[in-house]
Parts: C-alpha cells; sequence; structure tokens
C-alpha cells in the first residue's frame, strides 16, 4: 500500500484491511498470541534475528506492577533504510503491532524510540498515534489484567548510532546519557525504569498484524526452513535503481541485482554487504547464496539488517573502508578502552593509507588493533568497528598495502573524480 495516495493515513489503513489482527488479538489470551507468534517463525529483524516469540516469553510472570514495550527506531546503521520508509509510509502498521505487542505482553503503555533528525517522521508518527488512539484502538484490553488502556510514547533521540544498542537506548529514553549497560540482568528481567521490557525493531513490531489476521501457518510457509517469511532488503549502491525490495528469506543478491535493474551500466561487480557496514564483505561468487540468517553466516557473513550494499570496479576498498571506520570512532561512546582508543587509532592509519603515506606494518597494525577490538569491547559496537577493516584486509589486502605509496584516489581516479562531480 506504500504507492497509494495517502497511505500514512488511519483511513488508507483501513481500506487495506488494517486492525484486523488486533480484533482477533483482542479475543485471545496473552499466551495463546506469544504461542502464535512462536508458531510464526518470525526472526527479530532489527540483526541479530532472535526469535520473537522466545523473547517475548522471557518476562517473568506478572507481580502486578508495570513492564514496557520499547521499539528500537534508532536507525543508524550506513545504508540501513528500512524502518523509516516503513514509518513514514505506514506508520498504522507499527501502531497496530505495538497494540497487539502490548496485549500479549501485558503492557499498557509502549514507547518508539527515533532517531531525532528525522523530524518529518517524528511528526508523522505522532499523528498516527493520536489517529489510533481517538479512533479508540488502544482504548481497552491491554495492561496485566487486561482492562487498561495503552499508552504509546514516541520519544525522540538525540542522534547517537550507539542508542541502537538495546540497553543504550533504555539510558537515553531515562534521561541519561546512551551508554551500554553490563548484562544480565538482561532487558526482559530488569529494562526500561528497572521492570521487564521487551525491546523490538520496527519492521519485527510491524510484521505482527498480519501474522494475526493471516495466520501463522500463512507466515511460515515463506522463507527458508530456519528463516521464515518476508523481509524488506534495502538494495543501494552501484545499481540502476536502488531502493527497497520486501521479498521471502532466502532469494538471493544476484536475484535482488536483477530487480534493481542490475549493475549500472558499462561496469561490473566489485564487492557488496549484506547487512550493513558492520557485516563482512561478501564478493562476485557469494552471489547465488540464500539470504537467509544460516546461508550468509555460512558464507562468512551476517544477514543484519539487510542492508545490501554494492560496489563497482571504480571503488576504493580502502576509501569505503576508511569512511566506515570514521563513522564507528565518531559514534563510540568512549566507556570502553578496546573500543575508545581502538577506533581513533584505525582512523588515524586508514586515513594514511588512503593518502598513500602509509607506513611499515600498518596493515599487520590494522589486523593487530581490529583483533584486539572484536570481541573485548563492552557491546558490538566495537565488534562492528573491526569487522569491515579485517575482511577488507582479507579481501584486498593489495589495496590497502598500496597505500603505502599510492594515494587511493590514484588508484581508482574515476570514482575521485565522480565524487568531486556530484559534490559540485
Amino acid at each position: 500500500m506504500w504507492d497509494k495516495e495517502r497511505s500514512w493515513t488511519l483511513g488508507s489503513y483501513l481500506d487495506h484491511g488494517g486492525y484486523q489482527g488486533l480484533e482477533r488479538a483482542l479475543t485471545m489470551s496473552q499466551d495463546d498470541l506469544v504461542a502464535l507468534v512462536k508458531a510464526s517463525g518470525l526472526r527479530g529483524r532489527g540483526g541479530a534475528g532472535f526469535p520473537t516469540g522466545l523473547k517475548w516469553s522471557f518476562l517473568p510472570a506478572p507481580d502486578g506492577l508495570p513492564r514496557y514495550l520499547v521499539v528500537n527506531a534508532d536507525e543508524s546503521e550506513p545504508g540501513t533504510c528500512k524502518d523509516i520508509p516503513t514509518m513514514m509510509a505506514n506508520p498504522q502498521a507499527l501502531i497496530e503491532g505495538v497494540a497487539i505487542t502490548s496485549r500479549a505482553i501485558g503492557c499498557d503503555h509502549a514507547f518508539i524510540y527515533l532517531r531525532g533528525e528525522v523530524v518529518q517522521v517524528y511528526r508523522r508518527l505522532l499523528a498516527a498515534v493520536r489517529e489510533a488512539a481517538d479512533a479508540g484502538y488502544l482504548d481497552t484490553g491491554f495492561g496485566l489484567d487486561g482492562r487498561q488502556r495503552l499508552r504509546i510514547t514516541a520519544h525522540a533521540g538525540a542522534g547517537a548510532y550507539i542508542c541502537g544498542e538495546e540497553t543504550a537506548l533504555l539510558d537515553s529514553l531515562e534521561g541519561r546519557r546512551g551508554h551500554p549497560r553490563l548484562k544480565p540482568p538482561f532487558p526482559a528481567v530488569a529494562g526500561l525504569y528497572g521492570r521487564p521490557t521487551v525491546i523490538n525493531n520496527v519492521e519485527t513490531i510491524a510484521s505482527v498484524p498480519a501474522i494475526l489476521a493471516r495466520g501463522a501457518s500463512w507466515y511460515n510457509a515463506m522463507g527458508t526452513e530456519r528463516s521464515r517469511g518476508h523481509g524488506i532488503f534495502s538494495v543501494t549502491g552501484h545499481v540502476t535503481h536502488p531502493g527497497q525490495f520486501e521479498a521471502p528469506f532466502g532469494i538471493t543478491m544476484r536475484q535482488l541485482i536483477s530487480l534493481a535493474g542490475g549493475i549500472r551500466p558499462g561496469h561490473q561487480l566489485k564487492f557488496w554487504v549484506p547487512g550493513g557496514s558492520s557485516t563482512p564483505i561478501l564478493g562476485p561468487e557469494e552471489l547465488d547464496v540464500p539470504l537467509d540468517y544460516e546461508s550468509v553466516g555460512a558464507a562468512g557473513s551476517m544477514l543484519g539488517t539487510r542492508a545490501l550494499q554494492v560496489f563497482d570496479e571504480t571503488v576504493s576498498a580502502v576509501r569505503v573502508v576508511a569512511r566506515w571506520t570514521e563513522f564507528y570512532q565518531h559514534e563510540s561512546c568512549g566507556k570502553c578502552t578496546p573500543c575508545r582508543e581502538g577506533t581513533y587509532w584505525m582512523r588515524q592509519i586508514m586515513a594514511r593509507l588512503e593518502a598513500g603515506q602509509g607506513l611499515p606494518g600498518d596493515v599487520e597494525k590494522l589486523e593487530s588493533i581490529a583483533s584486539n577490538i572484536a570481541g573485548r569491547s563492552f557491546c558490538a559496537l566495537g565488534d562492528a568497528s573491526a569487522t569491515p577493516v579485517l575482511s577488507g584486509i582479507k579481501r584486498f589486502r593489495a589495496e590497502f598495502e598500496a597505500g603505502y605509496t599510492t594515494p587511493a584516489a590514484e588508484l581508482f581516479p574515476y570514482a575521485a573524480s565522480a565524487i568531486v562531480e556530484s559534490a559540485r
């Protein structure tokens, strides 16, 4: 319905079967709702792919005090662009999903944590919440006793990549600086305000209404054996028609590039990443790997957020990794030493190699620093920063070593001139 006029309005959503899932959910018990989502095979769409119904079931038994749902809408990964368009074009799907999930976990106050920079999306989300509330869809059927009115708070963050990490998001939501928390305790036990909390991605929650309306068997008939259903694949970079493609899990990159009109005319694929800048680089030889969590993992990468970035032969791998490294160094919260210091030194070395001023041993030093960040940082941002460096060197070591004497702009003059031209 994204192509329909004023698709974001409640009226348009109702015309396409909206809120049928919530209608069914209000006739079911909380346990039955959780069981249904488990049976559907829905996995988290934020990158980790954890089974959604199983996550909901981790909440402890009710004790009469509040529990919360938090929707992670802090979409910040370079190349990732699926949650923001969803909220812009069809926010009511998210609102209905929030209502169903709140019913399932016994929650009467849910939060949607959005990036503060996307003001137009924030306004649209606020309007969507008001429309749903005014129409009576949030009136009763929520809370531990199933009789409460649901309150949905849309919260705009201050723009920090680290707040995409669920516990840093909780700190920010509580009014503190966004720093990751030590786990355990996990949010399911002690999350927002120290209470049991479910944290799910926008796409995850927006997938729930169709599962309720059409049934678990409809959903798990799509996809692969362990990666059920469908998802949004964001194809960007050097393709003819970049865009969003909704497809069952198991589709291949070759098929998606074909849907995007192929590699731009006159060029050929050099490398691509399946899940944003934090996932290991893949090459043309992996084009036919099914895009599901298990197959991509077996190929040596991660499906992540399905931010599929495509690079052709005009691109310097050193320049790409340098930009990503700058991003992670800038976004490191500084809480732990491996990430704070490691990302700083990786950025310095990458700048030297990109400028053709690398020092003897710089590539080996990069490998050592990245290896000492990965698995040793407080949260996954450290791992994310190390991944492109290690996978870039593994696949394009010669390009990195060329940085001892030759600037990337001389090795790839076409890309450099294209950047200058686009800036004009």
